[in-house]
């Protein structure tokens, strides 16, 4: 079996982190194994370092399982949502009142079957000595809890940040769209009564999927796909035969996780500044595909194309209130997001097409489930 087959319970952008942890435990078990082999020396048992090095790996790995690992499989029970998995202050203070102990015991009765003696046996020699490694190590291992616990949340916090922005980014650009939708249906009432009922029915699921997208910051790529192709087919009879599209979307892909409203404002940008000013209008095409371990995500417009100015402004950051200035506003909300949601394991690259047009591509991190090779 491969190594990743033993990960595969977990949230796929979880492992490195979760990995990570465990290596700072175990970097931090080492000093704490030699500390207490230089304390034992007056416990009245014999005491080798090797058996430090066992008791301290024992208990400081068990800890680690029933605090850190355990926040996934009981994530239901301690409330502990995607994307970070950290739960709230008290299901986490449970979590560690419970784990900790059970933890301890269980590290301690791997040490004490290594070094063929019980640590209760110090009870009697030493109890100050024993009271006085209990307090310690628990002590060092909620310490650790506590940081990870605190950076967690600050990731969390950071993420909830950039999920007001993306309302704030709904809030700037439904009215646009839902204004002229509106005016180009009350048109249509009177003159085309087949086409203003279309229009209608892709303007209510719009709706209905944009209020459940909202509510989350992930959702499967199937319904990102679905929005767009009701925003699209909404914009295809506003524009007429002057927009032609196509989203491709493999079905192995549709159960994919990616980020609410990831794809509309590119959509919206190959809208409104590539076909819309074009008299001939154009053609828009969204894509999903994979490229090993990696999700590429393209909207590629035949429009006027992007220019310079504006490339440059897509690259800029965002200002502190989260919001950007210039043109390509909408496509540094993009870029953000998929850093606070993936850090370097995403990115987003934009490039004029020398047949005239614009092209973006997303690359976000995949995981494939069925792959067991």
């Amino acid at each position: 079996m491969r190594f990743k087959n033993l990960l595969a319970w977990l949230p796929a952008d979880q492992r490195i982190p979760l990995l990570k942890r465990l290596m700072i435990v175990w970097t931090v078990a080492l000093p704490i194994a030699a500390a207490t082999w230089i304390g034992h020396k007056n416990d009245g048992l014999p005491h080798r370092f090797d058996v430090s090095l066992v008791y301290s790996y024992a208990i400081s790995t068990f800890i680690w399982l029933f605090t850190d690992v355990v926040r996934y499989p009981f994530k239901r029970q301690l409330r502990s949502p995607a994307p970070y998995y950290w739960p709230p202050a008290l299901p986490a203070t449970l979590m560690l009142l419970m784990g900790i102990p059970l933890g301890y015991a269980l590290g301690t009765l791997v040490g004490d079957a290594y070094a063929g003696w019980s640590t209760w046996d110090l009870w009697h020699i030493n109890r100050n000595r024993f009271v006085g490694m209990v307090v310690s190590s628990v002590a060092i291992s909620a310490a650790f809890l506590v940081f990870f616990y605190q950076r967690g949340k600050a990731e969390s916090l950071a993420n909830e940040v950039t999920q007001a922005q993306l309302m704030l980014l709904q809030s700037q650009l439904e009215p646009h769209m839902l204004f002229n939708t509106l005016a180009h249906l009350r048109a249509l009432i009177g003159q085309d009564t087949t086409r203003a009922h279309a229009m209608l029915d892709h303007l209510n699921d719009y709706l209905r999927t944009t209020l459940q997208a909202s509510r989350q910051p992930l959702h499967p790529l199937a319904d990102e796909f679905s929005r767009l192709d009701d925003y699209l087919s909404l914009m295809a009879i506003r524009m007429g035969p002057r927009l032609v599209f196509e989203l491709d979307l493999p079905p192995a892909l549709a159960t994919s996780p990616v980020p609410s409203f990831i794809l509309q404002p590119l959509v919206e940008n190959a809208i409104r500044h590539g076909l819309e000013p074009q008299v001939s209008g154009g053609r828009i095409e969204v894509q999903a595909q994979t490229e090993g371990q990696q999700l590429l995500l393209t909207v590629r417009d035949n429009g006027l194309g992007i220019s310079e100015l504006a490339l440059a402004e897509a690259a800029r950051p965002l200002q502190a209130d989260g919001t950007h200035a210039g043109p390509s506003w909408g496509l540094s909300h993009v870029r953000q997001r998929l850093h606070t949601l993936y850090g370097p394991r995403a990115g987003m690259h934009i490039s004029p097409l020398t047949t005239g047009g614009t092209c973006v591509v997303l690359t976000l991190p995949f995981n494939n489930p069925h792959d067991k090779a």
